[in-house]
């Protein structure tokens, strides 16, 4: 007998392979094919990966009775038939079951986006698994579908961030650089655009120029690097985790350049949630993708691995010596001794990370400039927040003391009428953002 399990369902016996990819179309399952021996599986997201469905820190909650193929006491005497029979010697029929199994195993695969049926191997195990113990894994940040293998899902629900090879391409990377740079020198003037200086710099000394310009955000009105927001290849992995239906809520060019010594070019340990007056957070996620090489040297990303799972932090300016620049807000109570992984990079190279894990980055001791494009996008179902009277009014004060200051928006202007002025759908509908 062979076993056939998805996430959400449990099957039993050949009738299962002839049901799944019928209902596999309908709720996109990741199948996983288990010998009626044991409980090892064949994860879809991976050529040849085999891995256990069995999650030991997932709650345990009974199967839906319903989804059974086979009824208990039908499927206790197939069991006691087969412990009766010599395990060396299959019948017959068993024999011509395992050969059609196989062949709709192929089948079902094919369904699956699976490359090839020869990816997939059971192995049997000393006793014959019950659908009773088997339990499908608890996701609570990232979306069910195909395009995240088991491991990769795992690996962001436990760390909160997740590093995508080569993602983006060569080309459009240096489009991207060529528009700022075009933006640098004042030839493109979008509108609503924050150009942004290192704080080491003295207003004496400001000519527009890719030396003089560390950061652009809010570039939503300029269709050359909004295109990164819209790039296929970004948004099959954002709807991971926001869903299908999804808005482009903050977008960022970073130009981190060397620093003068004074260590401005830093970027304290912070939690971008803060910068946000939307909820909930488990369905907003920041796409960061490295423009050029980056590691400790220019200032990579320095990432508090599961922080993700606390509570937003009460933020504020740090007391550095040289200087802060303006809303790089730091955490003012956060476990120094929670360990820390620094992100190398390389080009193309996309980092999707959740709102609330602690991250920051460091100082520039080069002499070239470490550029990153990011946008944070939000489930189109997300809903605004009041944040006056919380820790986050610091940055409304400050968003909005900047709009009046250079569009003239009225000082009582909330965050959230900010977040939704410059909210853009890029894919699905949009329903509350």
């Amino acid at each position: 007998m062979c076993w056939l399990t998805s996430p959400w369902t449990t099957f039993t016996g050949l009738e299962a392979l002839e049901r799944i990819s019928a209902i596999s179309e309908e709720q996109g399952v990741r199948a996983s094919i288990l010998s009626a021996r044991g409980t090892q599986c064949v994860d879809p997201g991976g050529p040849g990966h085999l891995r256990t469905t069995q999650n030991p820190r997932a709650p345990r909650p009974p199967p839906d009775r319903r989804l059974l193929v086979a009824p208990p006491a039908a499927r206790n005497e197939a069991e006691a038939e087969a412990d009766a029979r010599d395990p060396a010697e299959p019948s017959p029929v068993a024999a011509m079951n395992q050969r059609q199994a196989a062949a709709r195993l192929r089948v079902v695969l094919g369904h699956l986006g699976q490359t090839s049926a020869r990816t997939g191997v059971a192995y049997s195990t000393s006793r014959a698994v019950s659908p009773n113990s088997f339990h499908p894994p608890q996701f609570q940040y990232t979306q069910h579908n195909a395009v995240l293998s088991l491991e990769q899902r795992k690996f962001y629900e436990e760390n909160g961030f997740l590093v995508i090879k080569s993602l983006v391409s060569d080309a459009d990377i240096q489009r991207f650089r060529d528009q700022f740079e075009r933006i640098c020198r004042g030839e493109v003037k979008p509108e609503q655009m924050m150009i942004m200086r290192d704080v080491s710099i003295a207003k004496s000394e400001y000519i527009p120029s890719e030396r003089m310009i560390s950061k652009i955000q809010d570039f939503q009105e300029d269709k050359e690097l909004f295109r990164y927001c819209t790039l296929p290849e970004i948004l099959k992995y954002v709807e991971c985790f926001t869903g299908p239906n999804i808005m482009a809520m903050h977008t960022m060019l970073i130009n981190k350049p060397p620093d003068s010594g004074k260590k401005t070019s830093r970027h304290p340990l912070h939690q971008d949630l803060h910068y946000f007056p939307f909820r909930p957070s488990n369905k907003i996620v920041c796409a960061w993708t490295a423009m050029e090489h980056i590691d400790r040297n220019n200032g990579c990303l320095c990432v508090l691995p599961g922080t993700h799972k606390g509570s937003l932090k009460p933020h504020d300016y740090p007391q550095w010596e040289g200087g802060v620049n303006l809303m790089f807000y730091g955490i003012q109570d956060y476990n120094e001794k929670t360990p820390r992984m620094h992100l190398v990079m390389e080009k193309g190279d996309t980092v999707f990370f959740h709102p609330l894990l602690i991250h920051g980055s460091g100082w520039n001791r080069t002499q070239g400039y470490r550029k990153a494009i990011s946008c944070h996008f939000a489930s189109a179902d997300c809903h605004y927040i009041d944040v006056k009277g919380t820790s986050q009014d610091v940055t409304e004060r400050d968003i909005v003391g900047i709009g009046n200051k250079l569009y003239g928006i009225p000082k009582d202007t909330s965050l959230k009428e900010v977040s939704r002025y410059r909210a853009r759908l890029v894919k699905g509908r949009r329903i509350n953002l």
